[in-house]
């Protein structure tokens, strides 16, 4: 019996509440059995509690309770719960009025536009970007497993497990597989002539590579790069060369190849007669192979360069050991700079050695150092170790008013080839067609030099004229695609080549080759002419083959009939003849530099349909084997250390899939010195005193 509120004693229980609390008192007996631990990870987002109505599992996040202890009641409907739990900070909100935005550049590889997009954890997203990452940053595989980069993945994003270097190879292998296959397929829907550069690199182990690029102008009139393989070469011999872009080009399905550029090793001549031979085999080639072999200009200007500058006179040396002389210390650095800002020197160009293999370094140094000519005066009265120094070394003396004057004539020499080099060594936009007028430029200097009272002067410029006769002074060895490139362009035609190559060769040799030109431009055309009249009626009757209805016994002599009408007015027009002509004897277009070649044959191509095809073959030819940021070095490439380590299954992956993801191209040493001096400009304007701006950019150099 118990007692109510007021005092007063309850009613004595009836059976049923009896036998109720003896059923209660039997449970909570079997209760003190010690309770196994829940081995389900859901438990972690749930609290149980003992509730009137049962058992129940609460939410730790929204507070909703479900039945739970019975065997019936499992744990999947809790882990369904967790998965749609709004208030569970790891699920994305499916509501489109709350959706997680995240903003994209257009900079992004995946493309589009710019702009908020809506944002969904995707673990298989993150790893193809973190491939993309490896590999167009060009890191190690192991780089993953850092404790640096995985403490940042648990801060960004707890729920993606960061795999294993193991792992992402295999992805990286997997997107250069991928993206092996896209290009593949852009090749396929292509209906131009391919071109080709080779390359050679070599490892730390002294492996040789060979790289092997294709240049393509697309349907959209746009010029495309793209490497194909990266594969070890046995030796340099030719044939083994020849035979390695043979195998991968039948590893691509690429047939129609207009020209491959090379560099001008004798071994290189052996591999390009090797691939004539094969290419007419395929019955793919162009006037048989005619124009296939184009050396590489950026190589040649190298050598006719590098041979000139071996009679450097000793005022280049002089300028050398006095910029060595300012370099070697940080404290004459910055007495230097002060020179720099006492004489009121307005110019953001640094001091910079020069190195044997890169002759451009030569002209950089010496344009930098003749801005710089009051402040080397200068600095000499305020240094007194400076002249002595120098006169000790070689007994050569510093630079004197003469030295200045003989190395400004030389920088204005060297930087017509140095325009020239950097004209002809983009790959991101035509150059076959700008290459006749730098060397044009280049040959009326040499010309005038020849005939100089500057002895010094003219005795380089005959070195480099006779190295330059060699290759571009003999009609036969002179690949004619460079000229009818220029015939191409609209801006000059035809008129054009031939006043120039008056002006700049003998009168015998200049009528020869104008003569070869216009041979050479005529049989082209006509090739160009009857294979796209073959190439029209295979059209026909792969169409009359495809279609849905055959063609009754009257439409197919109709059919029959348009056909011979077609090709009679070919004939009695003289359609071989028209459009060239038309196209030759139609007003220049006007000569900006804003003029964008591709464009306008994108816009005229319809106006002359044969005269465009071979446009869009021949302005895809490459005249050089390598891109701007190495056009200048004599020396070979090296591979680094961690790609050196790897197998060339997997090098070649890497490299390749690094050229098709890579969004720009690397920096040349140009834009390298641009950012120290912005560098060194910002750190001026920072609150850091002299002696530390010194020594940052003595770490950086």
């Amino acid at each position: 019996m118990t007692t109510n509120v007021g005092g007063v004693p309850d009613q004595p229980q009836s059976e049923h509440e009896t036998d109720q609390v003896s059923q209660n008192l039997k449970k909570e007996q079997g209760a003190k059995r010690k309770r196994m631990k829940e081995r389900s990870e859901v438990w972690e987002h749930f609290d149980k509690e003992d509730l009137p109505s049962g058992m129940q599992a609460i939410c730790k996040y929204c507070g909703m309770s479900y039945k739970c202890g019975a065997k019936k009641n499992g744990t999947s409907v809790l882990w369904a719960h967790i998965s749609r739990c709004r208030k569970y900070p790891f699920n994305t909100p499916k509501d489109s009025k709350q959706s997680l935005l995240s903003f994209k550049s257009a900079k992004e590889p995946s493309g589009g536009t710019s702009g908020l997009t809506y944002h969904k954890f995707d673990a298989g997203s993150i790893r193809k970007a973190l491939s993309f990452m490896v590999i167009v940053d060009e890191l190690p595989f192991k780089f993953v497993e850092g404790i640096g980069f995985r403490h940042f993945c648990g801060v960004i994003e707890p729920r993606f497990n960061v795999p294993s270097r193991i792992t992402v190879a295999k992805d990286c292998f997997e997107t250069y597989l991928t993206e092996k296959r896209k290009l593949k397929n852009v090749l396929k829907r292509c209906n131009s002539r391919v071109s080709l550069t080779t390359d050679t690199w070599t490892s730390i182990q002294q492996i040789n590579y060979m790289c092997l690029t294709v240049h393509f102008i697309d349907n959209n009139w746009k010029l495309h790069k793209r490497i194909l393989n990266f594969c070890p070469i046995s030796s340099h011999k030719g044939d083994d060369i020849g035979k390695e872009i043979e195998k991968c080009l039948l590893d691509w399905g690429l047939e129609n190849v207009m020209c491959i550029t090379v560099d001008n090793a004798s071994s290189n001549d052996t591999a390009i007669g090797y691939m004539r031979r094969k290419i007419n085999g395929w019955k793919t080639g162009v006037l048989k192979g005619r124009f296939l072999h184009m050396r590489c200009v950026a190589h040649i200007v190298n050598l006719v360069v590098s041979d000139g500058l071996k009679t450097v006179n000793e005022s280049v040396q002089r300028v050398r050991h006095a910029v060595r002389f300012i370099k070697q210390s940080p404290a004459r650095l910055q007495r230097f700079k002060k020179c720099v800002l006492d004489e009121k020197i307005n110019t953001k160009k640094g001091l910079c050695l020069d190195v044997p293999t890169r002759w451009n370094s030569t002209y950089l140094m010496l344009n930098a150092a003749i801005e710089l000519q009051d402040a080397f005066e200068r600095y000499s009265g305020e240094d007194p170790h400076y002249v002595v120094d120098l006169n000790e070394r070689d007994g050569k003396g510093s630079p004197d008013s003469d030295d200045w004057n003989n190395v400004r004539r030389l920088s204005e020499f060297l930087q017509a080839f140095y325009d020239l080099t950097l004209h002809v060594s983009g790959s991101l936009y035509v150059s076959l067609n700008l290459f006749f007028h730098e060397l044009v430029s280049v040959a009326v200097l040499m010309k005038d030099l020849v005939s100089s009272d500057d002895v010094d002067m003219c005795l380089m410029a005959c070195r480099m004229k006779e190295k330059y006769e060699k290759y571009w002074g003999d009609p036969e060895k002179i690949n004619l695609l460079i000229f009818i490139a220029v015939v191409l362009d609209p801006r000059y035609k035809l008129d054009y080549v031939e006043w120039m190559i008056t002006e700049i060769y003998d009168p015998i040799v200049a009528s020869k080759l104008v003569d070869n030109v216009k041979v050479a431009l005529n049989a082209l055309y006509e090739e160009y002419r009857v294979s796209s009249s073959n190439d029209v009626n295979r059209e026909e009757v792969s169409s009359s083959k495809d279609g849905k209805t055959p063609l009754s016994p009257k439409h197919k002599k109709i059919e029959v009939l348009k056909s011979k009408y077609k090709k009679h007015k070919c004939e009695r027009d003289g359609d071989a003849k028209i459009e060239l002509d038309k196209y030759l004897e139609e007003d220049t277009a006007e000569d900006i530099d804003e003029f964008d070649i591709l464009s306008w044959w994108k816009f005229n191509c319809s106006r002359f349909p044969t005269v465009g095809r071979i446009a869009r073959d021949v302005l895809a030819v490459p005249v050089s084997t390598v891109a701007s940021e190495s056009a200048f070095s004599t020396g070979g490439r090296v591979l680094d250390q961690f790609r050196s380590s790897l197998t060339p299954r997997v090098v070649e992956g890497l490299v390749c899939a690094q050229n098709w993801l890579r969004a720009s191209p690397f920096p040349s040493i140009e834009e390298c010195l641009e950012e120290v001096e912005l560098l060194e400009e910002d750190l001026k304007n920072m609150a850091v005193g002299d002696a530390d701006i010194d020594e940052v950019l003595e770490i950086i150099d």
